[in-house]
Parts: C-alpha cells; sequence; structure tokens
C-alpha cells in the first residue's frame, strides 16, 4: 500500500452517524497485508434491499459475478469485502472461494448465500483461499456494531493513501433518513465503473427495483465521469444496501415519485463525493483536473471528448509539469472520433480564453495563467464548436513519475 499521503487528500476523515440496520466490524484476516486489517464485514437487517452496478470488463471476477447474480433476487443480508487480493481470473477456485464464504455466512446469520454479497480487490491471479476469511467470520459477527466506520473504510483500502467516505442526512415522506457511504480507488481507474469499491448503506425503505434506477443514474453522472490512468478493473463494484428500518414509505412504486428527490439529488452528490476522492487520491497524482465539455452534438459526445482530453498521457503530463501546452487539448479534441468544429474551437484554462476561432486566442498570454497551472484544482473548459446542445463535465489527474513507482512494484 502507498504510504505518502496525496496532497489532495481532505483535511479530516467526515463524521458518519449510525444507520439503523447495518453494524460493521473490520479484522486483520492476513489475507495479503500484513499488521492491517484487509477484512470487511456489513451485517444488514432482515428485508434490506440491494442495489448494484459493476464493471463492464469481460474477465470480471468471481465476486462481482456472485453479486450480479444475487441482485436478481434484491435483498441482502450481509457484503464481505477483502483486501489484497481480488480473486479475478481464478477459474473455478475463485467461485469456489466466493460460495465458501457465502455459505458460511448464510449459516450464521441463517439466510441464504445468495444474500451475502462479496466483494475482493487486489491482485489479479492469484487464489485466495477461503479460510482466512471463513475463520474470521464468527469474531466479526460477534463484535460488529454501528460506529467503526473509519476503521471499515480503511480495511477496504489497497494502494490508497487515505481512507474515503461520505454521508448525508435528508428527508423521505417526512421521514428522517441517513445515507453513509464508504469507497476504495486509486489506480486502474476508468469509466464505465471506475476501479473502485464502494459501498452506500442507507436506512430508507425503497424497493429494489427501485434502488436500482436511482443508483445507475447517479452512477452516470459520478462514477462514470471520472478516470486516472484509463484502465478499466475486473472488480469494480458499487453495492447500495438499504434497510428501511426508517420506515415505509406508502405508495412508492416509481424512481420518479417526487418524494424521492431529496434522496436521489443526496445519493448523487455523494456518489460524486466519493468520484472525486478516488480522483484525488489516483496514484501519484498532484493536481486534481476538471474539464467541463460544451458545444458538443449530445451529453454523450460531450462526455466522450472529455474523457479523452483526460486520458490523455499528453494532457496529463503537461499538467504535471505546469505547462498551459493547450495544443495538446485541441489535438485530443480531434481524436475523440466525435463531431468538432476545428474552426469554432474554443479553449479556457481558469477562465482564460487561451484559443478560439481556430487558432491561438490574440489577447491571450501565458503568464496569466501560470500560477492557475502551479495551483492543485485546474480547471478547462472545451467548446466544441459542434453547434449542439451536449454538454458534459469528467474529472481526472495529472499523470506523475511516481505512478510508475507505485504500479511497477505493486506485486512485490
Amino acid at each position: 500500500m502507498a504510504t505518502t499521503l496525496s496532497p489532495l487528500a481532505p483535511t479530516s476523515f467526515p463524521d458518519l452517524p449510525p444507520v439503523a440496520g447495518v453494524s460493521l466490524a473490520a479484522t486483520a484476516a492476513g489475507i495479503r497485508y500484513k499488521n492491517r486489517t484487509d477484512l470487511l464485514l456489513a451485517v444488514l437487517d432482515p428485508g434490506t434491499t440491494v442495489a448494484g452496478v459493476f464493471t463492464t470488463s469481460k474477465t470480471r471476477s468471481a465476486p462481482v459475478e456472485w453479486c450480479a447474480a444475487g441482485l436478481k433476487k434484491g435483498t441482502a443480508r450481509a457484503c464481505i469485502i477483502n483486501a489484497g487480493n481480488s480473486n479475478a481470473f481464478t477459474g473455478k477456485a475463485g467461485v469456489a472461494t466466493v460460495k465458501a464464504v457465502a455459505g458460511a455466512a448464510a449459516k450464521h446469520l441463517k439466510c441464504k448465500p445468495g444474500e451475502i454479497f462479496q466483494a475482493s480487490t487486489g491482485v489479479i491471479g492469484e487464489p485466495m483461499d477461503p479460510a482466512p476469511i471463513v475463520t474470521a467470520l464468527p469474531g466479526l459477527m460477534a463484535r460488529a456494531d454501528r460506529s467503526v466506520w473509519p476503521e471499515a473504510a480503511r480495511a477496504i483500502m489497497t494502494t490508497d493513501t487515505f481512507a474515503k467516505a461520505a454521508s448525508a442526512t435528508v428527508k423521505l415522506a417526512g421521514k428522517t433518513v441517513t445515507i453513509n457511504a464508504i469507497a476504495k480507488g486509486s489506480g486502474m481507474i476508468a469509466p464505465d465503473m471506475a476501479t473502485m469499491l464502494v459501498f452506500i448503506f442507507t436506512d430508507a425503505a425503497i424497493p429494489a427495483r427501485i434502488l436500482q434506477k436511482l443508483l445507475a443514474e447517479a452512477t452516470a453522472k459520478s462514477f462514470n465521469c471520472i478516470t486516472v490512468d484509463g484502465d478499466t478493473s475486473t472488480s469494480d463494484t458499487v453495492l447500495l444496501f438499504a434497510t428501511g428500518a426508517a420506515g415505509k414509505v406508502p405508495g412508492l412504486k416509481t424512481a420518479g415519485d417526487a418524494r424521492l428527490r431529496p434522496f436521489a439529488q443526496a445519493l448523487t452528490a455523494i456518489c460524486l463525493d466519493l468520484a472525486h476522492q478516488v480522483v484525488k487520491d489516483g496514484e501519484g497524482a498532484e493536481k486534481f483536473v476538471e474539464i467541463a465539455v460544451s458545444g458538443a452534438e449530445n451529453d454523450e459526445a460531450a462526455r466522450r471528448i472529455g474523457m479523452v482530453i483526460a486520458n490523455s498521457p499528453l494532457v496529463k503530463t503537461a499538467i504535471a509539469g505546469e505547462d498551459a501546452n493547450w495544443g495538446r487539448i485541441v489535438m485530443a479534441v480531434g481524436k475523440s472520433g466525435e463531431r468538432a468544429n476545428r474552426d469554432r474551437l474554443k479553449i479556457r484554462i481558469a477562465g482564460v480564453t487561451v484559443a478560439r476561432n481556430g487558432m491561438r486566442d490574440p489577447d491571450y498570454k501565458e503568464e496569466e495563467i501560470m500560477p492557475h497551472m502551479k495551483g492543485r484544482d485546474i480547471k478547462i473548459a472545451v467548446d466544441v464548436g459542434a453547434g449542439g446542445r451536449g454538454r458534459a463535465t469528467v474529472w481526472t489527474c495529472d499523470l506523475t513519475h511516481r505512478y510508475i513507482d507505485i504500479n511497477g512494484s505493486y506485486r512485490s
């Protein structure tokens, strides 16, 4: 695990209040790391509904496949997460591990194995013995409580330099509901579910099919708009659990119900907060970069253009070098494959117009934006001139030599 705290890290861990119906416990199971927590158990009250979004990778892990199948039932009693071994590309042995863990936990909780959700993160291709997890389960269940959120967030870290969490309290049909979330993510981050694990817990009472739609919409605006290095993981998982302990909402039938609007907004805000934290902990990151694209054919085209800019090693290294080389942004727009008008293209950095009408702005002076380039937060805006109303904002970080240092020695 990386030891140098990201310079973009938040100053403190947020206050996460208890969520009725959720109990947590973490331990050092020795799955890969020594002398640090690497296993987390979340116990959920009976009747908890669940939604999930997963990696689009064609080589996704056994835990991802297990969770995707479990969503069909729509209920959950526990979630078990380990760090250090992703249990991906491990064949039948990986499937056997997932089944063994689910079976052991289900026996303790007197529920069906399909109600035990799992996630793993770490090295790919190394078989994972279920014994350390199965052995740890009785102790974890015995001491699970509602107050160990910081420890829970630390337990799921790999190359992360800080624990990631967010929380909100909102009203749902007159009832006060809490949403807590923890996440891990630092490298192998790309859209279509960036490389990360995210676990969201609420005491709201929301049916699984509605919960699924709300989560998908929140993910589209957050986790699918970030990138660190353009790589999509085998293990990406976002799970949302709703215990219902805050009380039922009568007549709740669709995700478009007006009463759900405050909850949906809070959920999206939490996902966006965590997405930004993941980028700010990008391996070797020194700068947080926002790229706003407008004038595209449609919103999806704008997002794709933004992601091409955000994933460009030339753009990212220029930012790392504090070089306002806007020509690299022009290059990235041009290679995106989306409609763009070279002669109407406009680029702003920190609100300063650097290029317009197909050429450098005659009034642009590079020294105006150099203080901005030396800062931590970089803002880029691009109007691609396609004449459409499509717009999107994506987020990334710079690319430094430390990224190579971290990933060149990840398995050693």
